[in-house]
Order: structure tokens, then C-alpha cells, then sequence
């Protein structure tokens, strides 16, 4: 199975960026965009559509902000029910969320709050995370198997930034939301592209500032955290950096 994770930072805007034709060229079994920015009722009647696959939308209330959708391949079968929410009114509203079950997996696409808009907003980040990690560690005690995918909004360490000195205080890499990536990996996750590559340098996410993709001066943001016992089923994760559109680039995980 392929799963496909992409900040497409407004879908509409994607759109108009050959957005359909890298989904086909990618391929995958299920893909998971973050930013949509977009209720369905502002897109044109179809353009949600993609050909070949079911799709399940979360906008936020909040016209133009946040929001997440979930592509899934026809003929691939939920094997349990949807969920839209964290449990967290507040983040709930954002439209950050969704659950789903395909076969033995529980598959969540996140859009992980960004925290530097203020101080507020950092804690309002870091009680996501915490309610997250609630919620997964009381699956994983009923024998969940669980992937987390999607813009984490945090590079977890040096290796994964250009430039770790001089965005020390900055959101995204500050030590407060760093050690809950630790604290993911301490209850029963695994990093799945750090496990398989643990020195190799590649980013996901570039600033429009600067010529810093052409430079290659990004963050690794979008991640996929898998339950202990899935990983040895984890086969590749691939960072498609050539694949345009949006200030991220899409990452596959391929998974048996």
C-alpha cells in the first residue's frame, strides 16, 4: 500500500498547478492533503473529484483556513468509522482531522496547528499534541496499529532543518514543541523515514522567501509516525522534492 501525504497550502490554488496530474503521476492508494482552505460549497460542483478515488473532507469553520481530505482508491473498503475530531472543540473547528480504518491500520491525516502567530498559539499547538497522544496511547493499549501522517509543523532535530542555530527560537523548532515528537517516540511510535534513513539530509517544506527551495534550504515537517509493531511492514518513504505546487512536496510511505 502507498499513502501520500501533501501540504498543498489551498487547494484551489493547487489546482491551477498541475495538481491532478502529479496525484496520477504519485499514484498512490490513499492520499492525505493538509491546507486545503476550502469548503466544498466554494469549489466548483466536482472539482473536489479525483478520478479513481472516494474522497472525505474536513473544512474549517473558518472560511479560507486549515482543513484536511482524505483520497481513498476505489475498491479499498473502510473497515471502520470516520472521525473528524480529537476530542478538542477548539481544534476541532479548524477542521485539523481525520480517522479512518482500512483493514488493520488506523490512519490518521493531521494539519498540525502553527505556532507562530504568538505564544498562544504555541500552547494552543502543544495541547494538540497532547490530546493526540491520549487519544493514540488508549488505541495502542486496546492493540491498535496507527500511522500519524501529515504536516507536523515542528522539523524534530538539527538534521532536520538548513539552518537549526538561527531558527533555535523560532516556532517550528523550539524545544517546548520538539520533545513531543519525543514523547511520541517514547509511546510506541516510530519516525518511519528516521528509522530507515537516519543520516540522510532531505526537507519537505521551503520558504517562498529567498530562493530557499531552489537553494534547498527547508524543514523535514511532514512526517509519518507508525506504531512500533508496524514498522519492520514499513518498505520505503520516499520525499518527492521534484514534485511542485505548493510550498511543501508530497512524501509516500509504502507500507505492506
Amino acid at each position: 500500500m502507498k499513502i501520500t501525504t501533501w501540504n498543498v497550502n489551498g487547494y484551489r490554488a493547487v489546482l491551477k498547478k498541475e495538481f491532478k496530474e502529479s496525484i496520477r503521476l504519485l499514484n498512490p492508494d490513499i492520499l492525505c492533503l493538509q491546507e486545503t482552505k476550502a469548503r466544498i460549497n466554494q469549489l466548483s460542483p466536482g472539482e473536489e473529484q479525483i478520478e479513481g478515488y472516494k474522497v472525505i473532507w474536513n473544512a474549517a469553520e473558518r472560511p479560507g483556513y486549515s482543513g484536511v481530505a482524505t483520497y481513498i482508491r476505489e475498491g479499498l473498503n473502510l473497515s471502520g468509522e470516520i472521525e473528524l475530531a480529537i476530542g478538542k472543540p477548539e481544534a476541532d473547528s479548524e477542521g485539523r482531522t481525520i480517522r479512518i480504518m482500512i483493514g488493520d491500520l488506523i490512519l490518521y491525516n493531521i494539519y498540525f496547528p502553527n505556532g507562530q502567530r504568538g505564544m498562544d498559539r504555541v500552547d494552543f499547538k502543544l495541547d494538540f499534541y497532547r490530546q493526540l497522544l491520549e487519544n493514540c496511547n488508549q488505541l495502542h493499549a486496546n492493540g491498535a496499529n496507527i500511522i500519524i501522517t501529515g504536516d507536523f509543523n515542528t522539523a524534530h532535530n538539527e538534521i532536520d532543518l538548513a539552518n537549526p542555530k538561527e531558527n533555535s527560537k523560532v516556532s517550528g523548532f523550539l524545544p517546548e514543541e520538539r520533545v513531543w515528537i519525543d514523547k511520541y517516540l517514547a509511546n510506541g511510535f516510530k519516525d518511519a523515514y528516521r528509522e530507515l534513513y537516519p543520516d540522510k539530509i532531505e526537507y519537505t517544506w521551503w520558504t517562498y522567501r529567498f530562493t530557499a527551495r531552489a537553494r534547498n534550504i527547508g524543514w523535514r515537517l511532514d512526517y509519518f509516525l507508525v506504531s512500533d509493531q508496524l514498522m519492520p511492514r514499513v518498505r520505503d518513504v520516499v520525499i518527492h522534492h521534484e514534485i511542485m505546487g505548493s510550498d511543501h512536496c508530497p512524501v509516500s510511505l509504502f507500507i505492506d
